[in-house]
C-alpha cells in the first residue's frame, strides 16, 4: 500500500534504571543455570512510578519539542501493557500533553505489531490532512529465572506525522497477517506463553518474515542493495543478519537492534529502533522498518533535506546517556508486583480517586497547568479565581499557565524515611520555577547526592499512587534531577 507525507518528528523515552542481567542470573543460575548464555549487558527497567502511559507521555513530550502542539489533530498510544482495559489510556497522554479536546485518540493493542500497524494507518491518513502524535509504550512483566526477564526492556518511542516537508518521506507499506502463534497472553494474565524458540526462528522469522519482506521488496520496487539501513527488531542472535543476507541488503545496513543495551521492549521496539535511525541518517536515506507478530509489516521511508533542520531532542541517544547501571534485583521484583514485601501499616493509607474532583481538575492534575495573573504576571500553582500575589488580590484575572516544561529549582528538600514509598526514602520538596511559580512535589529517580538547595529540576509524569482495592492509577507530575552525576556508575541498591 502507498501512502502520502511522512515523519515530521521524533522522539523517545528509556527509563533510567538498567538492570544488569549478570545479577538477574547470578539470584537464579541455582535453578536455571541454562539462562548463562543470556547474562551479557543490560535491560532497561522502569521505576515503581512508571508504566506504559508514563513513558508514552515523556517519549511524545521528547517527540513535540519545537513542536506548535494545536497542529496535532490526533494522537493513537500502540501497546499491550495497557494500564486500563475500559478507560482510554491514550486520553489520558493527551491530557498530560495539554492538546485540544477536539483531537481524535486511539488505543491501539492486540499484536507486537501494533505499533508500526498504527503508523501505517496514520501515514495513509496524512493525505486527508491532519497531523497525528504515534505512540508506542511497552512495559511487560516477564516470569522470574525466564529467558523474558532477561532479554525484555522498557520502553517508549513516538513519531509525528503527517504532510508538508516530513524529515523522512514515505514511500509505502506492505502487510501480511497470519495467526501465526509465537508467544500469547490471555486477557487478565501476567505473563506470556511463548513456544519453542528454534521453530520461531525457523518457521517465523526465516519463512513468514523473510518471504513477506521479499514480497515488500518487490511490491514496492525497491533494490534491496539500495537500502540504507534495515530495522528488524528481533533479539534473536543473528536473524536480523540472516534474513539480510537472504533478502540481498548489505550488512552494513542492518541496524543495531539495541538489544544489549535496552532490550526488547516489544510493541515500542520497532518504532524505538526508527528513532534512532533517524538520529544518525543523513538526507537521501533509504530506511527499510519491519513489524513483526501474527503476521509482518513493512514499512520504507526516504529521509530528506529537512531532517538536517529539525531541532536537537533527546532521542534513543540521550535517553541511553541518562542511563544508571543497576544491580539489585530484589528491587525490581518488588517494583514489579512479582515479591510481596512488608510494607507496613503506613502502606494502608486509602488511595480513592473520585472521578468527579479529577474530572473537574485534570488540567491541573494531569496537565500541570497553573495559573497566570493577567494583570500583575503572578504564576502560581494551583491556579484560583484569586491571585496569590500579597500586594494585588486580583479576582478572576487568571489565565492558563502550563508548568510541565519548566524547568525548576530546589527551595527546600526532606529525605523520609518513614512515611511509605517503595522506594525509600522518599524525597520531596519546594521548587520554583522558572518565569514564576512555587509547588510542593516529590522527587523521582534521585540519589542519595543528587539532591541539594538550588539543584535544577524537569518535571515528569509519573504514577502518584495506585488504589489497589479498585484497580485505579493515580497519575501526577513529579520533580526530576536535570544532570545525573556519575550515570553510569552501579546504584547503591
Amino acid at each position: 500500500m502507498n501512502g502520502n507525507g511522512g515523519i515530521i518528528s521524533y522522539g523517545a523515552y528509556i527509563p533510567r534504571l538498567r538492570l544488569q542481567r549478570s545479577a538477574i542470573f547470578a539470584a537464579n543460575a541455582w535453578f536455571a543455570g541454562g539462562l548463562k548464555g543470556l547474562a551479557k549487558g543490560e535491560r532497561a527497567i522502569a521505576n515503581w512510578d512508571e508504566d506504559s502511559v508514563t513513558m508514552a507521555v515523556e517519549a511524545a513530550r521528547d517527540c513535540l519539542t519545537g513542536i506548535d502542539r494545536s497542529t496535532v489533530t490526533a494522537l493513537s498510544l500502540a501497546s499491550t501493557t495497557h494500564p486500563f482495559a475500559d478507560r482510554l489510556n491514550s486520553g489520558i497522554v493527551k491530557e498530560a500533553l495539554t492538546l485540544a479536546d477536539g483531537i481524535a485518540s486511539l488505543d491501539v493493542a492486540g499484536s507486537q505489531r501494533a505499533g508500526t500497524s498504527s503508523l501505517i494507518q496514520a501515514l495513509n491518513a496524512a493525505a486527508n490532512g491532519g497531523t497525528q502524535l504515534c505512540v508506542a509504550s511497552e512495559l511487560r512483566k516477564a516470569r522470574p529465572a525466564s529467558e523474558g526477564e532477561l532479554v525484555q526492556g522498557d520502553a517508549a518511542a513516538a513519531l509525528l506525522v503527517g504532510a508538508g516537508d516530513p524529515i523522512a518521506r514515505f514511500i509505502g507499506s506492505h502487510s501480511v497477517t497470519l495467526d501465526f502463534v509465537d508467544h500469547f497472553r490471555a486477557s487478565g494474565a501476567d505473563f506470556d506463553y511463548s513456544w519453542e524458540s528454534r521453530w520461531i526462528r525457523d518457521e517465523g522469522y526465516t519463512k513468514i518474515l523473510g518471504g513477506a519482506l521479499a514480497e515488500a521488496l518487490k511490491s514496492l520496487a525497491v533494490d534491496p542493495a539500495k537500502i540504507d539501513r534495515l530495522l528488524i527488531p528481533i533479539s534473536a542472535r543473528g536473524v536480523p543478519e540472516g534474513l539480510a543476507k537472504k533478502l540481498g541488503v548489505r550488512p552494513e545496513a542492518v541496524a543495531d537492534t539495541l538489544a544489549q543495551k535496552v532490550g526488547d521492549s516489544g510493541v515500542a521496539h520497532p518504532l524505538l529502533m526508527l528513532v534512532a535511525a533517524l538520529e544518525q541518517a543523513k538526507p537521501g536515506e533509504t530506511i527499510m522498518l519491519v513489524g513483526f507478530g501474527q503476521g509482518c509489516d513493512a514499512l520504507l521511508f526516504e529521509t530528506t533535506q529537512a531532517i538536517a533542520r529539525l531541532p536537537k531532542r533527546d532521542g534513543v541517544s540521550g535517553a541511553l546517556a541518562r542511563g544508571k547501571a543497576d544491580d539489585n534485583y530484589m528491587r525490581f521484583l518488588f517494583h514489579r508486583g512479582l515479591l510481596d514485601l512488608e510494607r507496613g501499616m503506613r502502606a494502608e493509607a486509602d488511595q480513592k480517586q473520585p472521578g468527579t474532583t479529577l474530572f473537574r481538575n485534570r488540567k491541573t492534575v494531569l496537565g500541570l497547568v497553573g495559573g497566570r495573573c493577567t494583570k500583575t504576571g503572578t504564576v502560581q500553582f494551583p491556579r484560583s479565581e484569586v491571585s496569590v500575589n500579597p500586594n494585588d488580590r486580583a479576582i478572576g484575572t487568571q489565565e492558563d499557565y502550563p508548568l510541565a516544561d519548566k524547568q525548576a529549582r530546589i527551595v527546600t528538600y526532606t529525605a523520609d524515611s518513614l512515611t511509605y514509598s517503595p522506594a525509600p526514602p522518599q524525597y520531596y520538596g519546594t521548587i520554583d520555577f522558572e518565569g514564576g511559580g512555587r509547588m510542593f512535589a516529590e522527587f523521582t529517580d534521585v540519589d542519595d547526592d543528587a539532591v541539594e538547595v538550588g539543584r535544577p529540576m524537569k518535571m515528569m509524569f509519573r504514577i502518584k499512587a495506585v488504589d489497589e482495592t479498585r484497580d485505579f492509577v493515580k497519575y501526577f507530575w513529579k520533580a526530576v534531577p536535570v544532570e545525573q552525576p556519575g550515570a553510569k556508575e552501579k546504584s547503591d541498591g
